[in-house]
């Protein structure tokens, strides 16, 4: 396999573009006025009341803990990261992309992104630790829970968020065994009470608003501290009636996740595993819901992932763990096969012989669950084997320098008209204009299949729609599209294809066809009418902390006065 360089440039050439237009106070606002009345409603009462509960005297409404023995705890049967257990033994703390170094616990570092504090104060890296399992490690776990329990007392900023806060707990009871079990009885009586005030505070303030994974992550913690400490059964009962709301509307029928983030549909799914496994710890029946809904999400998962078993690069997410992956999958139990469609999700698999596309065939998530959201719509991947080939840029956590120019139309593998995004990027996450309608028909025949899909993203900003038809052949070595962009004349069409930093390119006859080449030799040609075609640099960021170069291959057009068509085809050299 060829080594392969890692960017150094501070802005991804694939992408270079960014939004034309930084959405100001006036869409982020305008973003808030389309949420649901209800979520409208619960963040700003949420927003409203959270000064109130940071005072000295709403912290003693909290009250203290009546036992410190826990009736459970569950098993956390996730394998942990040992480099990043490492460097937390060295007081360097790696999280969300980025790694800052420090003495002292960092809770309070100033120059640390929301999202950095919000894995910091999750204390999900108590598995990393686990990992090591050495005295060590152990010690530095339980030094780190001591001093986060003096620090924070009561609600406090992001550490007292409710899905961080849900997070945390599920963290702590997650792994009691490993840093608490065989601690001294005044530890684990201090330890029991912070975590019965925060199961406290958690029922008194969800949902608040929150959606997506961020809710069912909180539910979870409330959920563990009801099933684990003593006296928590009313969190477990509120837990219950939360997660039967929450699941119908986060679940779509065909088992995609509404955020349309495969690493989100993991993640949800692993936390679904998890409630399973802890109610029957505790000796309980876990509610029909979990059941159903991890049946119907585990084959959406399978429909998500590429050959080499990573997961695809669409709205926010990486290739994930395949460890992790392989994991969920096992413990899901579930016999089913890999769907070909998710078509309430909004996703599309074509497989045949080696080759696998997958196709973001559905409009972007509704708002509220659009935080991650990327303008990607009708771009497409494209694996053989073990090998990707084309794919989407990636993404990075927010609040990193890659985050929102991977979000950009121009880094996914699909049409831009006038250098514009097809969906509107807020600077504060989630989306304003958007496409409103967007279209899929699948026709198989003889194991070949077309899809033929349109969206509208660009019909308020340029009065354009664009059609996409993409066709795989039986023996998956011929890949045909057709991009039609139907509206005013002398609008640029840009049409990219980036490739995986695995793979070389270079133009052959005369500049008019590119010749692709894998690691294990395989060699495919891609050919184009109606656009001119041209290599530049791209940027791979589907590798969690890593930045690879990589290249792209470009069409570029005009719109004719009524429709303009670019045809081109990827063919698996000898067919």
């Amino acid at each position: 396999m060829p080594e392969r360089a890692a960017a150094d440039s501070p802005t991804p050439v694939a992408a270079r573009q960014g939004p034309p237009h930084a959405p100001g106070r006036l869409a982020t606002f305008r973003a808030f006025l389309r949420l649901p009345v209800g979520l409208m409603w619960q963040r700003a009462r949420h927003r409203t009341l959270t000064p109130l509960r940071r005072t000295a005297v709403y912290r003693k409404t909290l009250g203290q803990a009546q036992a410190a023995a826990l009736k459970c705890y569950p098993h956390d049967p996730w394998p942990g990261n040992t480099a990043r257990a490492q460097a937390l033994l060295r007081h360097r703390y790696p999280f969300a992309g980025e790694v800052l170094e420090s003495a002292a616990p960092p809770w309070h570092a100033p120059e640390a992104t929301p999202a950095w504090r919000a894995e910091l104060h999750g204390f999900a890296w108590l598995r990393d630790l686990r990992q090591l399992n050495t005295d060590a490690a152990r010690r530095r776990a339980r030094d780190l829970v001591e001093n986060w329990m003096v620090e924070y007392p009561g609600p406090r900023g992001r550490a007292w968020d409710p899905a961080v806060t849900g997070a945390r707990l599920a963290s702590w009871l997650g792994q009691y065994g490993f840093f608490a079990d065989t601690a001294d009885a005044d530890f684990r009586a201090r330890l029991a009470d912070s975590m019965m005030r925060q199961t406290r505070y958690l029922m008194r303030v969800l949902p608040c608003g929150l959606s997506g994974a961020e809710h069912l992550c909180a539910i979870k913690g409330l959920l563990y501290a009801g099933l684990c400490l003593q006296g928590g059964d009313p969190a477990r009962r509120q837990g219950i009636a939360l997660l039967e709301r929450t699941l119908p509307e986060q679940i779509h029928p065909d088992g995609g996740h509404v955020t349309r983030a495969p690493d989100v549909q993991l993640r949800v799914l692993r936390d679904l595993l998890d409630l399973r496994a802890t109610f029957a710890g505790a000796g309980l029946n876990a509610p029909r819901s979990i059941a159903l809904a991890i049946e119907s999400m585990t084959p959406t998962l399978k429909l998500l992932r590429h050959g080499d078993g990573g997961l695809a690069l669409f709205n926010g997410s990486d290739e994930g763990d395949r460890d992790s992956i392989d994991l969920a999958l096992r413990r899901a139990a579930l016999k089913t096969r890999v769907r070909g469609a998710a078509p309430q999700t909004g996703f599309q698999r074509l497989v045949a012989g080696d080759t696998c596309i997958l196709v973001d065939a559905g409009p972007p998530p509704p708002p509220g669950e659009d935080a991650r959201a990327h303008a990607g719509t009708l771009s497409f991947e494209m694996s053989e084997g073990t090998q990707r080939i084309v794919t989407n840029c990636g993404a990075k956590p927010a609040g990193t320098a890659w985050a929102e120019v991977a979000r950009t139309t121009a880094a996914h593998s699909t049409v831009t008209v006038d250098e514009t995004n097809s969906a509107e990027l807020l600077t504060a996450g989630g989306l304003g204009r958007r496409p409103a309608s967007v279209m899929c028909r699948r026709d198989e025949a003889d194991g070949a299949v077309l899809l033929d899909m349109s969206h509208d993203g660009y019909a308020r900003s340029h009065d354009v729609r664009h059609a996409r038809r993409l066709y795989l052949d039986a023996a998956g070595g011929d890949l045909r599209g057709e991009d039609v962009v139907t509206g005013p004349e002398g609008l640029a069409v840009t049409l990219r294809f980036h490739l995986h930093p695995d793979v070389r390119a270079g133009l052959i006859q005369n500049g008019t066809a590119v010749h692709i080449r894998t690691p294990d030799s395989s060699g495919w040609r891609f050919q184009v009418a109606g656009a001119s075609l041209d290599l530049g640099e791209s940027v791979y960021l589907g590798e969690p902390d890593q930045i690879h170069r990589s290249q792209q291959i470009v069409l570029a057009t005009r719109t004719n006065p009524h429709r303009t068509i670019v045809k081109w085809a990827l063919k698996r050299e000898g067919v």
